[in-house]
């Protein structure tokens, strides 16, 4: 087992661990901590996630990497949302062929071992605002989109024209019963969050067809 591996499957929290903590780990920098992340990720028991992240192979169950956290720390500040946080909440029934993030900077999109993480920049006024963070096990922790805020979110990023619940059934296959849980506090706290008008409207006409 190489020795960064034996450090990593003691220290790093979620089996998710970065090249500084790797340095600090095996007291090694420079080209000498590159030749050992080299060879972890050689021996196939390190994988190499992006620039300066790394984690643990699935052959080590005991530290399984959560995805939803690993996206907090590929890119940010960002948030799960879109179809992911929507996946989450069970709102729709399809599983998502992505990790779906809005950000707070510039979109980017990795394409990763453990899969493909995409994060929208979406301009708002208060970018946690609907937010909640899901604790987890140390670094594991992650911040999710309420139902309402990933629609939003989705109807800027897919700049649709909706202004009612039927294409949200039609299309998304939300659950009527699901759209039913939406309160008017909750349109006000978002309401004046976003810039776009496409939201603007979509907010005000699904908050006027659930007479809510």
């Amino acid at each position: 087992m190489q020795t960064i591996t034996e450090m990593a499957l003691v220290r790093a929290s979620g089996g998710v661990f970065t090249r500084e903590q790797a340095g600090c780990w095996v007291g090694e920098r420079g080209a000498r901590l590159d030749g050992l992340l080299k060879r972890a990720v050689g021996s196939g028991e390190v994988r190499r996630v992006c620039r300066g992240l790394y984690c643990l192979s699935a052959q080590y169950p005991k530290q399984p990497v959560n995805p939803l956290g690993l996206a907090q720390r590929i890119h940010g500040p960002s948030y799960i949302s879109l179809e992911s946080a929507l996946s989450y909440h069970g709102w729709i029934p399809e599983a998502v062929r992505a990790i779906t993030s809005t950000s707070m900077g510039r979109s980017r999109e990795f394409d990763t071992p453990l899969g493909l993480f995409t994060f929208t920049r979406v301009p708002q006024e208060g970018f946690f605002t609907g937010v909640t963070r899901i604790a987890g096990a140390g670094d594991d922790a992650f911040f999710l989109a309420n139902p309402l805020k990933a629609l939003s979110d989705y109807v800027y990023v897919t700049k649709l024209d909706w202004v009612a619940a039927e294409p949200l059934v039609e299309s998304l296959r939300v659950d009527e019963e699901e759209l039913r849980t939406l309160n008017g506090d909750m349109f006000d706290e978002l309401t004046p969050v976003y810039k776009s008008a496409r939201v603007h409207r979509f907010l005000t006409g699904l908050r006027k067809d659930l007479k809510v």
